[in-house]
């Protein structure tokens, strides 16, 4: 394992290659120690180049056993080899050579699951973003560019199947029981897109006919056995390819397209040219094994990796400081198929969920950073919710100030200029000023200011002048390395609404430009003047969330129950009855730790009911509006000192109240959203489902709820159904008998189904109170407990440090201690899995003094531990850092 360099780097240190790679042929000899790469790299010097620069290369804990120039042994003194990189000096200063390098890896021990390993029989890569370099040595960076043929060699019996990037260009035996097979991939791409896949899988295989008339050959490898499971990623993958054709005119350009899936994967998958690798978890499903969460998650994540094909192969980073270029800029693109497959709102809904519990905690905590980062320690860390969520928001915020016309005449541009090229965000954001027209210098500070910004705002009406004067008044915090921020560029969408909840148009409107429905603010504080408005005007403001920020406008309950039932833009109805609810539940956690007893407005709590009761609103929609914010939300949004006990017990009374109010109204629905008829993962169905089991989590807190929980659960003919019911039992009566007897039954049933007894974990991890941690250890000695699977460990640790507030964050401490001896055993063998569970320790100073105390210490215990890793380094230190 590579232990802390203290290494930085900067984006001001950036310079180009001295030598251009030109061509690499790769052989692999695989055997599980011990495998032979043999890497031919043809280089010439860079025009302008030091004419005595040496080639220095990348490695990791690699061995060098041979070394050739144009085919002749080096003399010693040439060259420097070391486990962490090899110089070359003296080389020709005009004329093209060629390097052969010799590597001997042991694929069986490698746990970090980077550059070439061997699981379950199976050979994998995962290269991105520096694994290449762990399996010889290169100049492993994002802009060094070439085509590469592969040659892998393996015994036959034991790995019938070997795959690499591009085109099959042919196989024969190879020796007595062995055999061979030759890829080439024509498009240049960067070391760490290189895949090599080997050993005996089962295949689902379809085709798919591009718009220009060409068949293209698509192959789906699972595990034997598992094949069925595999249809849906198969559906998604052709309905991916034909949006991205229709969408943004991106037709794919090899003759194979594969998938293979394996169950010990870092990431959720991998956009490797033509040969993608996926963690099983978001290939595999059926109505049995799969939730509707999960089939949602397989179509998103297989459309990601494939429209990778463009926006990350295709056109791809300079360095890794432009990491959003690819993955905020793919996020969106699988956002807006996903928008376009299900329930736009709906979809809008979650994104907002997932970037309000995730990104907008990084923003506001130790590891904030921009969009863009200037500097890094460990590269691996910065794979962020701000890079990839934030990221799709920047790109959505373009599309926004331009229009639908205009960004996709951007992004046309965008593909013609830089295909096959290695780009920056300066490249990127050009595109968009060159077709629109546009001055975006001020709206690029979204990919250099970290922090959220906050935007205050309040409005008065003249009745007798007809206007209405909005204030607005922006401001970015301070975050680490930013002191001082500049005004943003912010595009609101908003709404004037009359009392009837018909759309008041202005005639005119001074202060501010705006665009259809958007409003733009571009100074600290703005006063815009709304002319002809006949009446008092309720205004909604950032409709469909258009930026990324904190809004502070004190509305009445009366205007946000009138957006909530009037407004066109139905994600604005759900962030009204979120604007209802929120200021309940931070009082009530502020009542509960002074003993109050807890109240709960009846405005908010008939809003709610409303909506959930309205027969005209999508079944999702309704079922998304029942999700209060959860314990995490509501302890962001108190900002500092909080006691999970009391958020917890604060939050379960106003379920509790909204309960009792709506008893008849739950009721109803759990009976009138059964779906009949065979299993159907559409998003209508799913979103009947979803409404149906939020009506049943509300009825637990009624008499009875275990008995009905558990017949919901013995009922249940489809995993959402039945999770949903094992999670109501487990969260809410975790003691009774009915729990006990469907938790064994699950296990019993699902025993030899990884995906589905991670959910098994999973559910029991999550349940609240002091206990918590008691279960966690008992079921880490399980056995069906696997410590060197990736999602066993986050199924249950990261279930509970990130998910658990209460038996995680428990008053002695003891959460946080434990927490950090897995932290320091798992880096040992997988140091990427470790920082990114620690990063749950991120916010710890926004607990009440006891229990941040124990937290710190616990960080300072990780800190003076030896032989840390990089990536628990670099994490520990920024979270500690003041």
């Amino acid at each position: 394992m590579r232990t802390d360099t203290g290494q930085i780097v900067n984006l001001a240190d950036y310079r180009p290659t001295d030598f251009v790679l030109e061509r690499v042929d790769l052989t692999f000899d695989l055997h599980p120690t011990e495998t032979k790469v043999e890497a031919r790299l043809i280089f010439h010097r860079r025009e302008g180049s030091d004419p005595k620069a040496p080639l220095v290369l990348d490695g990791d804990e690699l061995v060098l056993s041979g070394l050739l120039l144009d085919q002749a042994e080096l003399p010693t003194g040439q060259y420097d080899a070391t486990p962490d990189g090899l110089t070359v000096r003296d080389l020709p200063e005009s004329t093209p050579f060629e390097i052969t390098i010799t590597t001997v890896i042991n694929p069986e021990a490698n746990t970090q699951l980077m550059g070439l390993y061997r699981t379950g029989g199976i050979y994998c890569t995962q290269c991105e973003a520096e694994g290449f370099r762990r399996i010889t040595y290169f100049p492993d960076r994002p802009d060094v560019l070439a085509p590469y043929t592969v040659n892998i060699i393996a015994d036959k019996q034991a790995n019938p199947l070997l795959l690499s990037n591009g085109n099959f260009l042919g196989g024969a035996g190879y020796g007595e029981g062995r055999h061979f097979a030759a890829w080439f991939d024509p498009h240049p791409k960067p070391s760490y897109l290189f895949a090599l896949v080997a050993g005996d899988l089962g295949v689902v295989e379809d085709t798919f006919t591009t718009m220009s008339g060409r068949e293209v050959a698509l192959k789906i490898y699972v595990e034997h056995g598992k094949e069925p499971r595999a249809a849906y990623a198969m559906d998604a993958l052709k309905r991916s390819m034909k949006w991205d054709e229709e969408r943004f005119g991106r037709e794919y350009d090899l003759d194979i397209f594969m998938i293979v899936a394996v169950s010990d994967f870092n990431m959720g998958a991998m956009e490797n040219k033509g040969l993608n690798v996926f963690n099983d978890k978001y290939v595999l499903a059926d109505p049995e094994t799969a939730t509707d969460a999960d089939y949602a998650n397989i179509e998103a994540i297989i459309a990601h990796e494939y429209f990778h094909n463009w926006t990350g192969n295709r056109i791809t980073c300079r360095d890794w400081f432009q990491l959003c270029l690819k993955e905020g800029l793919t996020v969106y693109r699988d956002h807006e198929f996903s928008a376009d497959e299900r329930s736009r709102p709906v979809k809008r809904i979650a994104e907002v969920r997932h970037l309000k519990s995730e990104q907008f905690p990084e923003d506001s905590g130790p590891l904030a950073h921009p969009v863009r980062p200037t500097t890094y320690r460990e590269i691996n860390n910065f794979y962020t919710t701000t890079v990839y969520e934030k990221g799709s928001e920047v790109t959505r915020m373009i599309a926004t100030l331009l229009g639908r016309d205009l960004f996709k005449k951007g992004m046309d541009l965008y593909f013609d200029r830089h295909d096959g090229q290695a780009v920056t965000i300066e490249d990127f954001v050009r595109c968009f000023e060159d077709a629109s027209g546009r001055d975006l210098a001020q709206f690029s500070l979204w990919y250099h200011q970290a922090g959220t910004p906050l935007v205050t705002a309040s409005g008065t009406y003249d009745a007798d002048g007809k206007t209405f004067t909005l204030s607005l008044e922006q401001m970015v915090p301070a975050t680490p390395g930013q002191a001082v921020k500049k005004p943003m560029h912010i595009p609101l969408r908003m709404a004037l609404l009359a009392e009837d909840g018909t759309a008041i148009t202005p005639t005119s409107v001074s202060g501010a430009e705006l665009t259809d429905d958007v409003l733009h603010l571009t100074e600290q504080a703005q006063e815009i003047v709304f002319h002809g408005i006949p009446s008092r005007p309720v205004l909604s403001l950032n409709r469909s969330f258009s930026t990324p920020i904190n809004l502070q406008f004190n509305q009445s309950a009366a205007d946000l129950v009138l957006i909530a039932r009037y407004e066109t833009d139905h994600f604005a109805r759900w962030q009204a009855l979120i604007d209802l609810g929120l200021p309940n539940l931070l009082q009530a956690a502020r009542d509960v730790r002074q003993g109050i007893a807890v109240n709960c407005d009846s405005a908010f709590v008939d809003a709610l009911l409303a909506a959930a009761n309205d027969d005209s609103l999508e079944p999702a929609f309704r079922a998304q509006a029942l999700a209060l914010p959860s314990e995490a939300d509501i302890a962001r949004e108190l900002g500092g000192d909080t006691d999970p006990d009391a958020i917890h017990t604060a939050r379960q009374a106003i379920l509790k109240r909204v309960a009792e109010t709506g008893k008849d109204i739950f009721a109803a629905l759990y009976d009138s959203m059964k779906t009949s008829g065979p299993f159907s993962p559409d998003a209508a169905s799913a979103g009947r489902r979803a409404l149906r089991n939020a009506a049943l989590s509300y009825l637990s807190h009624m008499d009875g709820a275990p008995t009905r929980a558990k017949a919901a659960y013995d009922a249940a003919d489809n995993m959402t159904d039945l999770s949903a019911a094992l999670t109501i039992l487990a969260h809410q009566f975790p003691d009774t008998t009915e729990t006990a007897a469907a938790l064994e039954h699950f296990r019993a049933r699902f025993s030899e189904n990884a995906l589905v007894i991670d959910k098994w974990f999973a559910i029991q991890a999550g349940i609240p109170g002091p206990e918590a941690l008691g279960r966690i250890q008992r079921l880490m000695e399980a056995p069906l407990f696997k410590r060197s699977n990736p999602n066993r460990m986050r199924s249950l640790l990261g279930t509970f440090a990130f998910a658990n507030p209460t038996g995680f964050g428990r008053a002695d401490g003891a959460g946080y201690n434990f927490l950090a001896d897995e932290i320091l055993d798992i880096d040992q063998r997988n140091p990427q899995l470790a920082a990114r569970i620690l990063t749950s320790m991120r916010s710890w100073r926004l607990l009440e003094p006891v229990r941040a105390d124990h937290a710190r210490s616990a960080l300072v215990r990780i800190e003076r531990a030896g032989g840390l890793s990089t990536d628990v380094r670099d994490i520990v230190d920024r979270i500690l850092k003041k």
